[in-house]
Formats: structure tokens, sequence, C-alpha cells
């Protein structure tokens, strides 16, 4: 893909998720295996490759920073992203996915695509960056939608402790964020999510 090529589809992408629309975004695989008041669903995640850094809560500019110079170069392999797939050999792209996984535990992850966690992701080349492998595991989660702010993840992460608690299901840590949209995008059409892992059974 040549260079001019690479930023128009960047470009494009950035402008339909300003409204919403984010269906060129590669999410990873799961199925919905129970549905809980309140609009909480129980998923089931296929394992997952995401790289990740410490950070210091959602906003914190310089752990995206470090992913995102991540996704765009920082790699053994000098990789640049595109928005979207494919993945190419040789200078390949590899598409950026949603959603980025801000948890209260002080990390924050991109999601890498199937066929790049398949192939064997680059090696972050910057300090503070690592690859990490999730395995099959069980979320729940509590989508919503507006301004992620500390107060309305906070609130919403509440009702999914209570929804939780009420069904008796366990959680194996506290609530964290999934963000699926830039700052930008028109707030009532954003999603958000809260999710929980939960014990095993």
């Amino acid at each position: 893909m040549d260079k001019f090529f690479y930023y128009l589809v960047t470009l494009l992408e950035s402008a339909l998720s300003v409204v919403g629309i984010r269906a060129t975004y590669e999410e990873p695989r799961y199925a919905v295996v129970e549905r809980l008041d309140r609009g909480v669903e129980l998923r089931a995640y296929e394992p997952r490759v995401a790289v990740e850094t410490d950070a210091k809560g959602q906003q914190d500019g310089e752990a995206f920073g470090r992913l995102f110079r991540y996704i765009t170069g920082a790699n053994t392999g000098g990789d640049r992203i595109a928005m979207t797939t494919p993945v190419e050999s040789g200078g390949r792209l590899i598409a950026m996915t949603v959603p980025v996984e801000q948890g209260a535990g002080g990390t924050m992850r991109f999601y890498l695509p199937k066929t790049v966690a398949e192939a064997g992701p680059p090696e972050p080349t910057e300090a503070g960056v690592r690859i990490v492998r999730i395995p099959a595991e069980r979320l729940a989660v509590l989508r919503f939608s507006g301004s992620a702010t500390a107060e309305a993840r906070s609130r919403q992460a509440a009702i999914l402790t209570q929804v939780l608690d009420a069904a008796g299901k366990r959680t194996e840590a506290p609530p964290f964020f999934m963000g699926y949209d830039p700052p930008f995008s028109v707030p009532f059409l954003r999603r958000n999510e809260v999710a929980a892992r939960l014990a095993p059974s």
C-alpha cells in the first residue's frame, strides 16, 4: 500500500468514526452466551493478542502514544498501521482494532488483528510496551453511549457490579473500560463499555 493510499484510508476511517461508523475496524471475536438485567451481556471471547503499556487512566496520552507508536512502526518489523485490514508482508500493514481496553490496574491495551496474532506480532522497540497473550475467557459487559467521563464509567461499573451480584456471578477483578471511538466522535453515537472478567465457574 503506497503512502498516499495509506493516509487516505486513515483519513476516511477517522471521518466515519465521528458519526459512529466503525465497521472497518476488526474486533476480538466473541459470542454472547447469556443476557442479564439492565442490558448486561456475558460474552465468551476467543484467545487474543494485545500490545499493552502501563497507564495512569483513560486520558493518559503518553500511554496511548506508546501504543500508537508501536502500531505505526516502533516494532522490530518497522510495520506501519492502516486503520483497516489487510495485513501485508514486507513493510506490512497492521490493522488497528477496537476496543482500546483501559483497566483500573493501570494498563492500556490495543488488540492486534487475528492475522497478525497468528503470524506472530513484531516485538515492541520502545521501553514499557509489551505483547500479551490473553487466553479464552468470559467477560460481563455493559454497553453505554455518551462521553466516557470518569463519573460515567464509575456509574456504569456500579450498575454492572449490582447486576452481577444479583445474578450470583463472581468476578476476578474490578471492572475496566473498553472504548470503541475516538474522543471527537459524536457523544450519543459512541460505543463505550464497562466489563469485568468472570471467575471460572
